[in-house]
């Protein structure tokens, strides 16, 4: 059964998510496909946590719907989790923290007193998650060699009694499953004959690695859940190839340094969450008159305010959209998938760089914090763009915001001989003067939404069909939702039914006789969106006149299941 789903739960401080990506790397090492979704606690004290792997032998498009085995540290995982065990489903429990009540008779239950194990045989209490990968791994035919690599790398740089320790848990939990527990489940994963070449890495690890593909140099950050994982990434990594890393006083001060950095000639970046994307909102103008090019990542999290800082929601597109004072064009862009997590930020660096615009990603805590494995092919073909610069003869008698057909003028950075020029935020005519003659304005507006409509004629080359390309119920995603749509629609055309997906990456501009296109034969349209008030909705309704149009919106801080989309699809199906 190669296609299992497990869940680890417990309170934070008892392993449970060093648990699941050990686990993770473990099958991925092993040559499975692997997919991840991970939850956490908010408060400094601990709470609860859960990691949930899906692993296969072939492509897995989503974390999938219900669980298969439970790994349940106490008594509240299992409170929390066991309602979305299927029936027949594995309880892995730690005995020695709870007992399940006795009419579960719905799953298969294996009691193995973890903490015991670990106290001791190991003398190591928290030991008991390295305990209980041991036991995962006779019972559901993981290779232990793997896990030993991964403990070996993982803590031997912490000492060789903590190696020691470590590899002595993961045994004594495999030695009594052995002994002690009767298998009587059928979930077994058999091994994978076929070798992959893969990288196992989260969202935010594959924009980092992007970013730094694209030719980042500066990057500059304030830390915030969840997107501090770029900049610690990046602060290992980007010096080594030229680059600088700073981590400034708040949001403010680091998009400045950013537009500073650009400024002076280097590609730069930064990214926050909800907000810290706020308080950027007035420097965003700043680089929209300034023509300073520029990207903002923001992984969005549960709001308003502080909201649900470590649970995911896609609540930001109308900030990103319309976030700014007067007419404001940016680009937004939203990511879909981790291998596109990488992608997509080269793509939104070089889109910055060619158009000297703000680029804004839209992220959220569900791709940031997923894990994945990519095809090393991802990463063979990488194109990178640069700002266009001004020639000798320009520089002679230099105009920087000079009007072209493109609405993008030649960019001179400090040090180039005629190229100085003030970049302010009043306005100003071709030669950076200030200028507040009502013509001027309006012919710098224009020059400045120009860009936009350059860019609108090359939107239908990152907007994906899953499924038929006219059909009579359609679906139109955004985010980090792709793959679950997908998997439903696969699902769907497998029962016959008129069903596809368009998944758009660009928002701004919107894609709209893309769009149209895709709707030209469709009964109803679905939107799935993980906010309440069906943002995305809006803005389609805003280009494109179609009724009826189905919301499908959830904001409890989790991502869709396939299942969910389905369901959908059956209901709008059974009302005509």
């Amino acid at each position: 059964m190669n296609d299992i789903v497990f869940r680890i739960g417990g309170e934070g401080g008892e392993g449970v998510i060093s648990t699941g990506e050990l686990l993770t790397r473990a099958l991925a090492r092993a040559d499975y496909e692997i997919y991840t979704f991970r939850t956490y606690p908010a408060e400094i004290k601990g709470g609860h946590a859960n990691f949930q792997v899906r692993v296969s032998d072939h492509l897995l498009l989503s974390q999938g719907d219900k669980i298969d085995v439970l790994l349940a540290f106490n008594q509240e995982a299992y409170d929390r989790h066991f309602k979305f065990l299927k029936v027949n489903g594995v309880l892995l429990y730690d005995s020695d923290s709870f007992s399940p009540p006795p009419d579960t008779n719905s799953c298969i239950g294996y009691g193995v007193p973890l903490t015991k194990i670990a106290v001791e045989r190991i003398g190591l209490k928290f030991s008991k998650n390295v305990v209980a990968l041991g036991v995962l791994s006779q019972l559901f035919n993981i290779p232990l060699e793997r896990f030993e690599g991964l403990i070996s790398e993982k803590f031997k740089k912490k000492g060789e009694e903590v190696f020691i320790k470590n590899i002595q848990a993961l045994k004594a939990g495999f030695d009594y499953a052995v002994q002690h527990v009767k298998k009587t489940d059928p979930y077994r994963l058999e091994p994978v004959t076929r070798k992959r070449d893969v990288v196992v890495m989260t969202g935010n690890e594959a924009m980092a690695l992007g970013a730094v593909a694209a030719g980042l140099k500066v990057y500059a950050g304030y830390p915030i859940t969840p997107a501090t994982d770029i900049m610690e990434w990046l602060a290992r990594e980007l010096p080594k190839v030229g680059g600088v890393v700073v981590q400034t006083e708040d949001e403010i001060a680091a998009i400045g340094t950013v537009l500073g950095a650009s400024f002076a000639g280097k590609k730069a970046m930064t990214a926050t969450a909800g907000p810290g994307f706020s308080l950027m909102t007035e420097f965003l103008g700043l680089a929209t008159m300034t023509e300073i090019p520029c990207v903002v990542i923001d992984c969005q999290r549960g709001g308003p305010s502080t909201g649900l800082p470590t649970k995911t929601e896609q609540g930001d597109l109308n900030l990103a959209l319309y976030g700014g004072h007067g007419d404001s064009p940016r680009v937004v862009l939203a990511l879909t998938s981790v291998a596109d997590c990488f992608q997509g930020i080269i793509r939104a660096l070089n889109i910055a760089e060619e158009y000297q615009i703000p680029v804004l990603v839209l992220s959220d805590q569900y791709l940031a914090h997923r894990m994945a494995s990519v095809e090393r092919s991802n990463f063979q073909s990488v194109e990178v763009r640069e700002r266009l610069r001004p020639t000798p003869e320009q520089l002679a008698s230099y105009k920087r915001y000079i009007l072209t057909e493109t609405g993008v003028s030649p960019m001179a950075i400090p040090g180039d001989a005629g190229g100085f020029y003030t970049a302010t935020g009043l306005e100003h005519d071709e030669a950076a003067e200030l200028s507040f003659e009502p013509h001027n304005h309006e012919v710098m507006t224009e020059k400045r939404h120009r860009k936009l409509r350059m860019l609108e004629k090359t939107s239908n080359e990152i907007a994906k069909v899953y499924g038929l390309e006219q059909p009579e119920i359609a679906i139109i995603g955004w985010g980090s939702s792709e793959g679950v749509i997908r998997e439903a629609v696969e699902r769907a055309r497998e029962e016959g039914n008129s069903v596809g997906a368009l998944h758009p990456k660009l928002l701004k501009p919107f894609p709209t006789q893309r769009v149209k296109d895709f709707l030209k034969k469709a009964k109803v349209l679905i939107i799935p969106e993980i906010n309440f008030t069906g943002q995305f909705a809006s803005l389609l309704r805003a280009h494109v006149p179609f009724e009826p149009i189905a919301q499908l919106n959830k904001c409890g801080g989790l991502p869709f299941t396939p299942e969910e989309i389905l369901a959908k699809m059956k209901e709008v199906h059974q009302h005509g």
